[in-house]
């Protein structure tokens, strides 16, 4: 995750200077989640039969091989719209190979009591690469420039490949699947949907994580730059990669509170409750125009985002069918990731409209009446728990 992330710092800075386009960072959040709305279906299913070890890698791969090649883009000054594209859509494939089986793997580590904690842990993980990647790509884009800079960061991912040649979890011969439990074809994905809808809890789970991913995912990163240069911080510095870092470290430090603490147990409730707060700290800071204000509200919508995106990946994996859990869990990442495709388009595309401000608090605004409105049928008038 940190790698990641510090491709996003320095790819997305390039592009901003580059091109100037609020359409390209648009495109970049579309073409990262299209993949999971297409696909997801179907790498779930292949976690359910296939060594996830190696599922990892594969993606591993590709995310080196898209390091590498904007590094050479930069080097010879040949980046273009088309190619820019291209990798983009390339990373959003990596992606969604690796994001289902990495779920399923807490599963081959730990017990159904362990779930919970190993779940926000595993999440707090993520928001520490989140939190450190910035940092780290500043410090490569201002002492290696974007070219070196990025090569180095291909680097990153090769302990982790390494380890996962022999890595004594996920293997498919230490936890077999059956193979009867792949995706074969559209109706599988169906029938798998279906198992969801039954559920209340799977069902308000995947509806509110995809409502947040179709709203606004997180499509204002992309658009990170953009902000920096409104709040009078539009320079490749440590001020820059504050606000790229600001909701990583609320969700680290929520990670480490809440777990130490064993906080905010999961509950669907509390969910739709913290998402609610992500909402509003979200249409605050798209309002702000004080960089202290800014960096404080990021904070508070990366601690409470990590709350309600842990808790609903915990109910969805402890309500899952055993047989069909990796279907089950890319199902879910149909609807958490995949929907942040629009998103782009919400918050990207209508950005550059009637600017990333505006798009950004009309989008946030959206999705809390949303909530609302699902929280009052769900919890006033039904009176279900």
């Amino acid at each position: 995750m940190m790698a990641d992330n510090i491709e996003h710092v320095i790819s997305y800075w390039v592009i901003f200077q580059k091109f100037h386009s609020a359409a390209l960072g648009g495109f970049a959040v579309v073409s990262h989640w299209v993949p999971f709305l297409l696909f997801a279906g179907y790498t779930g299913g292949l976690a359910d039969r296939f060594d996830i070890r190696r599922l990892i890698q594969a993606s591993m791969v590709l995310f080196m091989g898209v390091s590498i090649c904007w590094g050479w883009m930069f080097l010879t000054d040949s980046a273009t719209v088309w190619k820019a594209m291209v990798l983009l859509v390339v990373h959003g494939l990596a992606g969604v190979i690796w994001a289902p089986a990495a779920q399923v793997l807490i599963h081959d580590i730990v017990t159904e009591q362990q779930l919970p904690s190993a779940v926000r842990i595993s999440a707090t993980g993520r928001y520490l690469g989140s939190l450190v990647g910035p940092a780290v790509g500043a410090a490569l884009l201002l002492g290696f420039g974007p070219s070196y800079g990025i090569f180095i960061n291909a680097l990153i991912y090769v302990p982790l490949f390494v380890w996962l040649i022999k890595a004594p979890y996920g293997s498919s011969r230490r936890n077999p699947r059956p193979v009867s439990q792949t995706v074969n074809g559209f109706a599988d994905i169906w029938s798998t949907m279906r198992v969801v809808a039954m559920n209340p809890v799977l069902l308000s789970m995947t509806v509110l994580i995809g409502a947040a991913a179709f709203f606004v995912g997180n499509a204002y990163q992309a658009q990170m730059p953009g902000f920096a240069v409104d709040l009078g911080h539009g320079r490749a510095d440590f001020s820059y990669s504050m606000l790229l870092a600001a909701d990583a470290a609320g969700g680290l430090t929520a990670g480490l509170l809440l777990e130490s603490r064993g906080l905010l147990p999961p509950k669907t409730r509390t969910a739709f409750y913290l998402a609610m707060i992500w909402c509003c700290a979200l249409i605050g800071f798209a309002r702000s125009g004080t960089y202290t204000v800014a960096i404080a509200l990021l904070f508070v919508a990366g601690f409470v985002e990590l709350g309600f995106n842990s808790m609903a990946q915990t109910l969805v994996q402890l309500h899952a069918p055993a047989d069909i859990r990796g279907r089950v869990i890319g199902v879910f990442s149909m609807w958490g990731l995949g929907l942040r495709t629009f998103s782009g388009v919400s918050v990207g595309l209508f950005g550059a409209s009637v600017g990333i401000h505006n798009s950004l608090s009309f989008s946030a605004a959206a999705l809390l009446l949303l909530y609302a409105a699902i929280f009052m049928f769900r919890y006033f008038r039904r009176r279900s728990p």
